[in-house]
């Protein structure tokens, strides 16, 4: 299993959702220099908070129960380690101890419009089999339910990711995170900036990230928005309850929680079930296009506006065309 010591420093992508994280990670996945966990997003250090170890346990569980159950043994040249859990962005107090680890560790956020982001990552959800609410406006108004803890899909993942009132909360967020690991070991990319200039960002994150310059690895056409047709089937092909994970699950979801599953998934990432591929093409259909009421978009607007002010002031960008709503 990888060793602390075989790895020189992890480069955590640490949100927000539906802001390039998945191109990100991409672009550091094909760099040689990258050694990648064989699921995107273990949001380890977000279910455990490990603060209160001692080193040598630290070390213990790290090494147990992240390193060995996540990653591959270190090829050639990889020695830095990659982690693209958006959910460390709502707790960045709690990856303290990869710090204590690795000091050289950096951490890039992605953001994005609320306005656009918020609506991206409930057709996600909704695919993903995490939310069981298909009309986005409604999914807005349970948020308070949500916030108590009521109203949660048995099939989510990370309860987090429902709080549609705290996905961007990015004046929040960031500014916790300059505090618990060092402005200067974070980078924060624009959504904007990565669709009007991809090489560019492509360059100034591997500058960040301390690696070799390679060239930008070819971008994948952007995909047609999915939609489903049967949500309960969704949920249980893509997030099973746990003692049916051997039969429907792929073996990178049933990875994350069973170590021999998720050595096989590290040996052959694209592995699956043929019938339970058969049955999500069949599940999934073109996205129906349904647009944010215009008082909803007047909430999010309302209560996010600080948040985006404040965001603005922490990095010194402009982001008055954000939050604008659109007939």
């Amino acid at each position: 299993m990888p060793r602390i010591q075989d790895i020189d420093r992890f480069i955590f992508i640490v949100g927000a959702p539906r802001s390039s994280t998945t191109t990100m990670a991409r672009w550091l996945k094909a760099h040689p220099q990258i050694l990648f966990p064989f699921v995107k997003e273990p949001h380890f250090f977000s279910q455990f908070d490990l603060r209160g170890l001692a080193d040598a346990e630290l070390r213990r569980r790290i090494e147990h129960d992240y390193l060995d159950h996540y990653f591959a043994d270190p090829e050639d040249e990889q020695s830095v380690g990659t982690d693209a859990s958006v959910s460390y962005l709502y707790t960045p107090e709690q990856l303290e101890p990869a710090l204590r680890l690795w000091p050289d560790s950096r951490f890039v956020v992605g953001v994005r419009d609320p306005l656009t982001l918020l609506p991206s990552l409930h057709k996600r959800l909704i695919f993903t089999g995490d939310e069981n609410i298909r009309d986005f406006d409604h999914a807005w108004a349970a948020v308070p339910d949500r916030a108590a803890g009521r109203r949660i899909p048995w099939s989510t993942i990370e309860p987090r990711l429902l709080r549609y009132d705290e996905a961007a909360r990015y004046g929040t967020y960031v500014e916790q995170l300059f505090a618990a690991v060092g402005k200067e070991r974070c980078l924060v990319m624009v959504f904007d900036d990565l669709l009007t200039d991809p090489e560019d960002q492509h360059r100034r994150l591997i500058e960040f990230a301390g690696l070799r310059p390679v060239p930008v690895p070819e971008l994948e056409p952007q995909r047609a928005g999915k939609g489903v047709r049967w949500l309960l089937l969704q949920q249980m092909l893509k997030r099973p309850p746990r003692v049916l994970l051997p039969y429907l699950a792929s073996l990178l979801h049933h990875g994350r929680f069973d170590k021999e599953a998720g050595k096989k998934a590290k040996e052959d990432s694209g592995a699956s079930r043929s019938l339970r591929r058969a049955l999500l093409d069949w599940n999934t259909v073109p996205d129906e296009k349904v647009p944010v009421s215009r008082s909803v978009q007047r909430e999010i607007q309302a209560h996010y506006q600080d948040e985006v002010d404040k965001l603005g002031a922490l990095i010194g960008r402009d982001f008055r065309h954000w939050l604008q709503p659109q007939e």
